[in-house]
């Protein structure tokens, strides 16, 4: 499987199950995608994103945005879109 870095992990809120994700690439809702840093591995589809609590389908380079996550996840994590 290939991937291709779109993110890094920039905030985790946990009570809410969401990361805060500055974007260096596109995302769409539906993608699949994977969150990896020394502590996690996780892989999963996006369900849900949001920008200043906006639910959104797609988002691009340079936006910062909200990805709820299915586990806990951390600063500095990079995110890949699997394709």
């Amino acid at each position: 499987m290939m991937e291709t870095m779109i993110g890094r992990v920039i905030h985790y809120y946990p009570k809410i199950s969401v990361a805060a994700v500055v974007l260096e690439g596109h995302i769409a809702r539906g993608d699949r995608i994977h969150i990896r840093g020394p502590h996690d591995d996780l892989h999963q589809a996006v369900t849900s994103m949001e920008i200043e609590h906006i639910p959104i389908r797609e988002a691009d380079k340079g936006q910062d945005i909200g990805i709820k996550v299915i586990d806990r996840v951390h600063t500095g994590d990079i995110v890949y879109r699997e394709s």
